[in-house]
């Protein structure tokens, strides 16, 4: 990996972090609205960010949640499962617009795995865990696709890893 690569992805793990810190008493709960889930759209640019996005999931998880311990296993698996599916998908969509379409529905649809730690957690049941959570994801990843897409336009994602 290239240092540049390196640095790119670890200011990313602390954007994530750091904007983490700002709303957390909107992102770890039930109903969630945790904004730097927007940096999840990084990766239909460049596959190379994913290691900065993990990252910045990682710590936040361990730093800021009231559940560490369930949020390192349930939370960050929940991102590598949806990056990883987002970047097979993206070999057969070649369309920015497409693949952050198909980035919003794959981080949303998975939301079954938070909802899962939040029924162990806290009993908190399934089907309104899963509602509530997908729903405050694909409201974020709804926002943050259009505001990846023009930042793209000044920065070029893809060539900055």
């Amino acid at each position: 990996m290239k240092v540049k690569t390196l640095v790119v992805n670890a200011i990313i793990a602390a954007l994530y972090l750091a904007i983490s810190f700002v709303i957390q008493p909107i992102g770890f709960k039930a109903i969630q609205f945790r904004i730097p889930e927007m940096f999840n759209h990084l990766i239909v640019f460049n596959k190379k960010y994913f290691f900065g996005i993990v990252l910045g999931v990682i710590l936040a998880n361990f730093f800021l949640s009231p559940m560490p311990n369930y949020d390192l296993i349930f939370g960050v698996g929940q991102s590598i499962i949806s990056l990883l599916i987002t970047i097979g998908v993206s070999y057969f969509i070649k369309n920015i617009w497409g693949r952050m379409i198909v980035n919003t529905i794959v981080f949303t649809f998975t939301m079954f795995i938070i909802a899962y730690e939040l029924q162990l957690a806290f009993g908190v049941p399934f089907l309104y865990g899963w509602l509530t959570t997908a729903i405050g994801e694909f409201v974020i990843m709804a926002i943050g696709a259009p505001i990846f897409y023009i930042l793209n336009k000044r920065v070029h994602f893809e060539n900055q890893v």
